[in-house]
C-alpha cells in the first residue's frame, strides 16, 4: 500500500513537472534545483530509490514540489513531535477516593488503576517499597480506572467500594490487597469468597454487585482519568506529577526526591503541611499538557508475550475426540458464544482428518464473562457429557451460535436423544457450574485470558489461526514423538506428561 501510495504520488508529480517543464521550455523551471525547493519539502531520499532516475535537476525540482504540495511535507522526526511534558502538573482532586497515610504528608501519590491489570498488581511491591522508605510521610490515594478490554475489572472495582462502604478505609485496602493478590482469579465466585475471608455482610456483597451500586462513582473517577490524558494502568500522580506504568523503583524514588524537596521548602516558607498539597495542583493543568521534543513522562513496558509452553492438566473424564493414545494432545481452552471459537472448529477437524492416528483434541471451558449465553451453553454442554454426548452438544452450540438461549437447549437436548430429567438435573446442579469455573480457573492460571486458547503438547497457540500455523506446530510435535520412540520412549498414557516436560523445559519455564 505505502509502495502503491507512492507510485500515485510521483505519476501526480510528473505530470505537473511535466506541464512546468513545457511552461518553461522543457528543462524545468529556469534554474531551479532540488536545493532550491522550500523548507521541510520532500527529497529524493524520502522516495524509493531510482524514483526519480533520468530525470533533469530541474524535472526533479518540478516532481518534488508538485508531490510536496499535493501530498503534504514529510512527517517531523520522532523527537520533534509533541510529547507529554513529564515536569507538567496536574489537578487531580482527591475528593472522597480512599486513602492511606498522613493527610500532612508532603507527597500525595495519586494512582489511577485496575484490579485486573497484570501490569497494576506489578507495581504494588515498589509502592510497598516507597512507603517503607518514607515512613509518615506518603499518602496514597487510589483511583478507579477499569479497563473496558479487562472484564473483571470494573466488578472487583464494585467489591473493592462496597469493602469500603462496610468497614471504611481499612477494609477497602485489604480489599484492594486481596483482590490483587487474587489476579487473574477474579471472577464472581472468587469475589465472593473474598468477600467472606474479610468478613463482609455477603447479602450486602452479592447485592451490590448485582445492582452494580457503586457505578457511578468508578465512572466518576473514569472521567477525571480521561481528560487528564490517562489511558492505560497503573498511571500516577506524584504531587501532581504524571508518571505511566509499572516502572522501576529507582524512577519513583527520583520524583518523590524532587517534590520531597519542594514540599519542604514550601513548608519553610510558612505553607502548613496539610495545605502543600492543594496548593501544588490549585493551578494544575486539568488536560494533557504538549511540548515539541520535550521529555516524555516514562511510558509502561509492552505486554509480556504468551507463555511459549505451560502446564496443561485434564481429567480423565474430559471431553475428548480423536487417538485414545496420541502422540499430540490439543488442548481447547474455549466458548460457545465466542465467534472466534466458531471459526476454529473447521481447522481442529482438518487436523483430525490430517492425523487420525496421532493426534486428540481435549476441550476445556472458558466462558468469557461479557457473553451472556457462555455460561448457561456450557452448563448445557457439561449436562450432555454426562449422558455421554458432549460432542454432539457442542456441534448443535455452534452450528446455532446465533440463536443460544435455554429455551434451545432444552430441544437440542431431546434432537440427540439425551434423558430430560437427568438433563435438567445436571443444568441445575452446583457439581455442573463448579466444575466449568474449574476450567476457567485453570485457564487463568496457563495464560488462557482469551478464547479459543489451545495448547499443542503444552504449547500455546492464541486464536483462530489459520491451518497452516496449526499445521506447523502439529508437525514439530511428530517429529519430537517420533525422534522419542527411537530413543525407547513408549507413546503411551504417560507419553504426554513427557513431552510437556520435555517442551517445558524447551521454552524455559
Amino acid at each position: 500500500m505505502k509502495h502503491t501510495n507512492w507510485v500515485l504520488a510521483f505519476i501526480v508529480g510528473l505530470v505537473l513537472g511535466i506541464a512546468g517543464d513545457r511552461m518553461s521550455g522543457g528543462g524545468g523551471p529556469a534554474g531551479k534545483k532540488v536545493a532550491d525547493l522550500p523548507p521541510g519539502s520532500l527529497r529524493e531520499t524520502d522516495l524509493p530509490p531510482g524514483t526519480l532516475a533520468g530525470l533533469s535537476e530541474g524535472q526533479k525540482y518540478q516532481v518534488l514540489k508538485g508531490v510536496s504540495e499535493r501530498y503534504g511535507r514529510p512527517q517531523q522526526p520522532q523527537a520533534q513531535r509533541p510529547t507529554e511534558d513529564a515536569k507538567a502538573v496536574y489537578k487531580v482532586p482527591l475528593e472522597d477516593s480512599p486513602a492511606k497515610g498522613p493527610p500532612d504528608a508532603l507527597v500525595t501519590i495519586v494512582e489511577y488503576s485496575d484490579f485486573e491489570c497484570p501490569f497494576c498488581k506489578r507495581v504494588g511491591p515498589t509502592l510497598k517499597q516507597l512507603e517503607e522508605a518514607y515512613p509518615g510521610k506518603l499518602r496514597f490515594v487510589f483511583k478507579h480506572n477499569p479497563l473496558p478490554f479487562h472484564p473483571k475489572a470494573m466488578p472487583s472495582a464494585m467489591a473493592s467500594e462496597e469493602a469500603r462502604a462496610e468497614g471504611g478505609a481499612a477494609k477497602f485496602w485489604a480489599m484492594h490487597d486481596k483482590l490483587f493478590d487474587s489476579n487473574p482469579n477474579l471472577d464472581r465466585p472468587a469475589l465472593e469468597k473474598l468477600a467472606q475471608e474479610l468478613g463482609l455482610e455477603m447479602a450486602s456483597f452479592r447485592k451490590a454487585l448485582d445492582e452494580q451500586r457503586y457505578e457511578q462513582r468508578i465512572k466518576r473517577d473514569m472521567a477525571l482519568a480521561s481528560s487528564l490524558g490517562v489511558s492505560g494502568t497503573p498511571t500516577f500522580f506524584i504531587n501532581g506529577r504524571k508518571v505511566v506504568g509499572a516502572v522501576p523503583y529507582e524512577v519513583f524514588r527520583a520524583a518523590v526526591d524532587e517534590e520531597m524537596k519542594k514540599a519542604e521548602d514550601m513548608v519553610k516558607a510558612g505553607v502548613p503541611a496539610q495545605d502543600v498539597y492543594v496548593r501544588i495542583i490549585e493551578k494544575g493543568a486539568s488536560a494533557p499538557v504538549m511540548v515539541q521534543g520535550g521529555p516524555a513522562a516514562p511510558q509502561p513496558p509492552p505486554p509480556p508475550p504468551p507463555p511459549a509452553a505451560s502446564r496443561v492438566d485434564f481429567r480423565s473424564d474430559d471431553p475428548v475426540k480423536g487417538a485414545k493414545v496420541a502422540k499430540v494432545t490439543v488442548v481447547e481452552f474455549s466458548d460457545f458464544q465466542c465467534p472466534f471459537c466458531s471459526r476454529v472448529n473447521p481447522t481442529l477437524k482438518q487436523l483430525e482428518q490430517a492425523y487420525p492416528k496421532d493426534l486428540r483434541v481435549v476441550w476445556k471451558h472458558q466462558p468469557l464473562p461479557f457473553h451472556s449465553q457462555a455460561m448457561p451453553a456450557a452448563t448445557a454442554a457439561e449436562a450432555a457429557r454426562e449422558q455421554g454426548k458432549f460432542w454432539q452438544m457442542h456441534d448443535l452450540l455452534f452450528e446455532n451460535q446465533a440463536s443460544l438461549s435455554p429455551a434451545q437447549y432444552e430441544q437440542w437436548a431431546s434432537k440427540i436423544g439425551l434423558d430430560p430429567k437427568k438433563f435438567q438435573a445436571a443444568l441445575a446442579s452446583d457439581k455442573t457450574r463448579t466444575r466449568i469455573q474449574e476450567d476457567s480457573q485453570l485457564g487463568a492460571k496457563v495464560g488462557a485470558n482469551g478464547t479459543p486458547t489451545l495448547f499443542v503438547n503444552c504449547r500455546q497457540i492464541v486464536g483462530a489461526q489459520p491451518y497452516e500455523s496449526f499445521k506447523k506446530m502439529v508437525d514439530e510435535e511428530m517429529a519430537k514423538a517420533d525422534q522419542m520412540q527411537k530413543q525407547g520412549v513408549k507413546v503411551d498414557g504417560s507419553f504426554y506428561d513427557r513431552i510437556c516436560e520435555a517442551n517445558i523445559r524447551a521454552a524455559g519455564h
